[in-house]
């Protein structure tokens, strides 16, 4: 065997190391969720809350792996994420953003963590209420649930991305919801959060994936969203969009100052990983970070939404297939 062939092996779950870095990761984003939770209260603003779960997770993962001779790069996989109410994902505000928490409001919380590029993700829904959760937005939150532990139990080698797809749709349709549109579960590798291989919740005119048989040792990041809506959310607003990846297969020589200066620190800071804008110098983050993602040199993870006074709810699981 090569040296690249036993390095490529030694990199999926059959190696133990791997397999404790994995564990390490979801940990620690384990307990970022705890401290985001008990910070999520009325009047609470939303950036503050967020930033205290990247924080925490900057700050536990600092602590491990700081004795090796090799430098293991590791932190936030994916920024906090408070999404309210009919908001369905990526809400993660710039500091200068005044949101504030309600009681009652429904809030999805998600973040992500990793050790060497070994990632471990997270969600949960939360309503900001004292007592029972009940009506509609009980259903949703039990469809989630239940259509959450049957795409566990699906997730095995052998078995098809399709099963899933289907399974996970006769569920909402028991709690009279909607399975939310454009939503994907990727196949996680080392650095790579959005692997080739997919799991499309509802197929749509949109999005479309190929067939794909889940084999042993593949770890999936799962995603499920549920709405008492149509299940098509739009983007409302671009402006909110405040969370980006760098797309490391594009080039292009941007011919802003602001631009150069911003894509310059995105690459030092964060070659791979999903980021905020809020951990950039924000007036030149504001223009710079426009003409990077008009020449596809960012990914965006737009801010979507669902029609108001509709309850959403999502799981997302950190699976590891044995």
């Amino acid at each position: 065997m090569s040296d690249d062939e036993r390095e490529e092996r030694e990199l999926d779950l059959t190696s133990a190391e791997v397999v404790t870095k994995y564990k390490t990761a979801a940990e620690i984003v384990n307990k970022a969720l705890q401290v985001v939770l008990s910070a999520c209260k009325p009047k609470a603003k939303i950036v503050d809350v967020c930033e205290k779960g990247d924080a925490f997770i900057r700050e536990q993962t600092g602590n491990v792996y700081k004795n090796v001779k090799k430098k293991i790069e590791r932190g936030v996989a994916f920024p906090t994420c408070i999404s309210v109410n009919n908001t369905v994902c990526h809400f993660s505000p710039l500091s200068s953003d005044e949101t504030l928490l309600e009681a009652g409001d429904i809030l999805k919380i998600d973040m992500g963590c990793h050790i060497d590029g070994f990632i471990a993700v997270v969600a949960h829904t939360h309503v900001l209420q004292d007592g029972r959760v009940t009506g509609r937005a009980a259903d949703v939150i039990a469809a989630a649930n239940t259509a959450a532990e049957v795409a566990l139990r699906l997730l095995r080698p052998g078995r098809k991305n399709k099963e899933v797809t289907d399974a996970i749709q006769k569920v909402a349709a028991a709690y009279d919801c909607k399975i939310v549109e454009g939503v994907l579960s990727h196949q996680l590798k080392q650095f790579v959060i959005d692997g080739n291989k997919v799991v499309l919740s509802v197929p749509s005119g949109e999005t479309r994936v190929d067939d794909a048989e889940f084999e042993e040792n593949e770890v999936y990041a799962v995603d499920i969203v549920i709405s008492t809506g149509d299940g098509k959310p739009k983007l409302l607003d671009e402006r909110q969009t405040t969370i980006y990846k760098r797309a490391v297969d594009k080039n292009y020589h941007l011919k802003m100052k602001s631009s150069r200066f911003i894509f310059s620190e995105i690459s030092q800071k964060f070659p791979i990983m999903p980021f905020s804008a809020r951990a950039l110098e924000e007036k030149r983050a504001r223009l710079g970070l426009v003409e990077c993602v008009n020449h596809d040199l960012l990914q965006p993870y737009p801010v979507l939404h669902e029609k108001p006074g509709k309850p959403r709810v999502n799981n997302i699981n950190f699976v590891l297939n044995p």
